[in-house]
């Protein structure tokens, strides 16, 4: 079990070019190739969905403003 070497490099590609064919093989890389880029992309958006959750204040900014907008409308309810 050693190195890998161009021979058996070769050897693999011409049988893999014998069981499935060329065009087979160009439709294999293909949807390899977009595989890999959605996953990148994936990865990239979670990224940055983490670092806008982490620049929000603490708690929720929603629930603060909706209390606040109820207060200032309705004088029976008190403010701390």
């Amino acid at each position: 079990m050693g190195n890998v070497g161009v021979t058996e490099i070769l050897l693999i590609a011409v049988v893999a070019l014998l069981l499935f064919g060329a065009r087979r093989i160009g439709d294999i890389g293909k949807g390899l190739g977009e595989g890999i880029k959605n996953f990148k992309q994936g990865l990239k958006e979670a990224d940055e969905l983490d670092s806008d959750k982490k620049q929000l204040p603490a708690g929720d900014a929603t629930r603060g403003e909706a209390s606040a907008k109820k207060s200032d409308g309705d004088p029976a309810v008190k403010q701390a």
